[in-house]
């Protein structure tokens, strides 16, 4: 033990940042397990002297540790020392103790992810619907809540009208949640534009799963058909209904006049065999690659030399400096 950073750099408690010198046994340390953050305690603490330190930069920061530190990169576990122009395992610190919700598949994970693709809005930290109908408005709240467990409730709004030059009354459904802005993104492709957004695989999990994304996504950008055989999706997204096409055995043209094509979809559709269930994580990754720009030798000036503290963990042996994911030699 006792190849860490040094005593002032920050790491990441479940109760908050603090300096690595008051971390102490039976704390509880945020690590990564994969792409997800996880918990791990620490069983004891070591502090090292030492002469020689590195100052690793990234895109985040700068911190000082060992050059023995081991920092995780692309290619495995690489000392401090030699990461210079790789990329480092990261999350965002700021992220680290906010809510995570459960989610829950089925229809109701399906409606809200289809209603929010066709007339959601995702922003960094929230996700919000503004409609018109109160009825539209409710089972989107309705369904929110049942697959997140985060509560959700109707305001009555006015919002602006390009085509009447006035404000019309509406309802919102608001929800202030990172972790489930971050999973809607993740499901659409990481871009919230409607335009852009690709179609959430997510929810071809099951068949209601399915069948509640339908529901909710023609509720917002669509239409049941006089005749009652069918209804219609209309939306100038072409690659998403090209997707959604092949998914309900349907034929799809794009149109050629105009912005907004047309998707029929058969009340029937299930009868074509075509739909086929895939498996897709629910939760947002937490973690991403970050870029070392340079490693900078800090040798310790005078007489005083850098004090290393190291942590023996379990059941992780990991743990965050900053949110870069690092561990001690083995």
């Amino acid at each position: 033990m006792g190849y860490g950073p040094t005593s002032k750099m920050l790491v990441n408690l479940v109760d908050g940042c603090v300096q690595a010198k008051n971390v102490t046994p039976g704390s509880a340390m945020w690590t990564l397990d994969g792409d997800r953050t996880v918990r791990t305690t620490v069983v004891d603490v070591a502090a090292v002297k030492g002469r020689e330190s590195v100052e690793v930069v990234t895109d985040h920061m700068a911190f000082t540790a060992s050059p023995n530190l081991l920092l995780l990169t692309p290619d495995g576990w690489t000392r401090a020392a030699d990461v210079a122009g790789s990329t480092v395992a990261w999350t965002q610190a700021k992220k680290l103790c906010r809510e995570r919700p459960t989610i829950q598949p089925g229809y109701e994970f399906g409606y809200f992810v289809g209603a929010t693709c066709a007339d959601g809005t995702v922003y960094k930290n929230y996700v919000s619907l503004i409609v018109n109908e109160e009825a539209f408005a409710a089972r989107y709240a309705a369904a929110l809540t049942a697959c997140t467990g985060l509560p959700a409730r109707l305001e009555a709004v006015t919002r602006p009208s390009g085509y009447l030059k006035r404000d019309l009354p509406g309802f919102r459904v608001r929800v202030v949640s990172s972790y489930l802005s971050d999973a809607l993104r993740h499901y659409a492709g990481g871009d919230a534009h409607h335009m852009r957004q690709r179609f959430p695989r997510v929810v071809l999990r099951d068949i209601d799963t399915f069948q509640g994304f339908l529901d909710g996504y023609i509720e917002g950008d669509g239409c049941n058909l006089r005749h009652g055989w069918g209804r219609v999706i209309v939306s100038a997204n072409v690659p998403f209904l090209v997707d959604l096409a092949q998914l309900i055995g349907a034929r799809f043209t794009p149109s050629k006049r105009g912005l907004a094509s047309r998707l029929y979809v058969s009340n029937h559709w299930e009868y074509r065999g075509t739909f086929a269930p895939e498996h897709h994580p629910l939760d947002p990754p937490e973690s991403s690659w970050i870029k070392v720009h340079e490693v900078r030798p800090r040798p310790a000036l005078g007489a005083k030399p850098f004090t290393f503290y190291g942590y023996r963990l379990a059941p992780h042996p990991t743990f965050l400096v900053n949110g870069h994911l690092a561990r001690e030699p083995w």
